[in-house]
């Protein structure tokens, strides 16, 4: 496959519905009123727990489902009202990968990547240089002959991503894709896209339960909950300032940012009497993200603090943490004041005795 393949296409989500028919001629509505634009060449996550909505929104993109209201639209086509060929044409535009692999048993590694190939009707001349390209580039060129039985979870994936890639699409479709791997192959596997996103100019789409996953990808990200998109924006922006609950909820599994269980359970939202310490959340983004602040606020201010839990990382190129704190209430305002001047973003959590 030429390196100069497709570039990426925009995939455009506007006032989208899907509604099912359900038991006694009720209707189950999956998706109500979705907008999302996902510009060409980005990697966009969309998150949300089972039955949000995301499985069948990713399923539009390549026609396996089709809107009951709205449209959906891969670079400036029409999926829904697509038919025949248009359709077809469309699908070979949109590769996409499983969380459970979906191989032929019956097939080598070579084999499997080969059979969309075949399918669209490739002469064997040309289907051998890309299949022996593609597997180069998912790093099997070892086990071209082996079949799916032979390898491990983030083997089989890989023949996953190459096989989404024969057609030379546009656009990838990442199914919950690493959800069934374990956290080291996670790894392998999203370093391989981030690879194919920046070498080929792929739009990528990935739906996931897991923000860490879109932590580590995505340069946007959207969460879906009962069928509604209730946050959507860059990735970081997202992550330092979450706006919706459903969103906190997510970003309170992600290592640094969960109140250990004996602060936990000892916190209270309003302050009771002769409550002594504040919880406050500080979320440490921007240019002084990666600064001293907690003790500059203790030098300067004579204020001390205790750490209770925290991580400082990076999304994409930006410094991000959080760290949960408690400091002497009494003087919580005039912290958070102080932090807040220096462009960090604090958030009271509560208080305990």
């Amino acid at each position: 496959m030429s390196e100069s393949a497709k570039t990426g296409a925009a995939i455009t989500f506007d006032k989208v519905g899907k509604a099912f028919p359900g038991s006694g001629g009720a209707r189950v509505t999956a998706l109500e009123d979705v907008s999302l634009t996902i510009e060409p060449g980005a990697i966009c996550g969309i998150i949300g727990r089972s039955g949000a909505g995301k499985s069948t929104l990713l399923r539009m993109v390549n026609g396996l489902e089709r809107p009951t209201s709205g449209t959906v639209a891969v670079g400036g086509r029409n999926v829904g009202a697509a038919r025949g060929a248009e359709l077809r044409a469309i699908r070979r535009d949109v590769g996409m990968i499983f969380q459970h692999f979906n191989l032929l048993a019956s097939r080598t590694v070579y084999g499997n990547v080969a059979l969309p190939l075949e399918i669209a009707g490739l002469p064997s001349a040309q289907i051998r240089p890309r299949v022996e390209d593609l597997i180069a580039r998912v790093g099997l060129e070892t086990l071209r002959d082996r079949y799916p039985a032979e390898l491990s979870g983030g083997q089989k994936q890989r023949v996953g991503i190459a096989r989404a890639l024969a057609t030379q699409p546009k656009v990838l479709l990442s199914d919950e894709a690493t959800s069934a791997l374990d956290p080291e192959t996670t790894q392998t596997v999203l370093r391989l896209l981030a690879d194919i996103n920046r070498d080929l100019g792929l739009t990528i789409l990935l739906i996931t339960h897991e923000m860490a996953v879109v932590r580590d990808i995505a340069s946007h990200m959207a969460v879906i909950e009962g069928g509604r998109i209730v946050e959507s924006g860059p990735t970081y922006d997202v992550f330092v300032a979450p706006r919706h609950a459903t969103t906190r909820s997510f970003l309170s599994g992600v290592t640094g940012i969960t109140l250990p269980a004996f602060i936990a359970n000892r916190l209270q939202q309003a302050r009771p009497e002769g409550a002594s310490e504040q919880v406050l959340r500080v979320t440490f983004a921007g240019r002084h993200a990666t600064d001293p602040m907690l003790s500059q606020l203790n030098s300067e201010l004579g204020i001390r603090v205790n750490i209770l839990a925290g991580a400082i990382e990076e999304i994409g190129p930006h410094p991000f943490g959080n760290l949960l704190l408690s400091l002497d209430a009494a003087r919580a305002d005039e912290a958070r004041a102080y932090l807040e001047r220096h462009g960090l973003l604090t958030e009271v959590l509560g208080y305990v005795r």
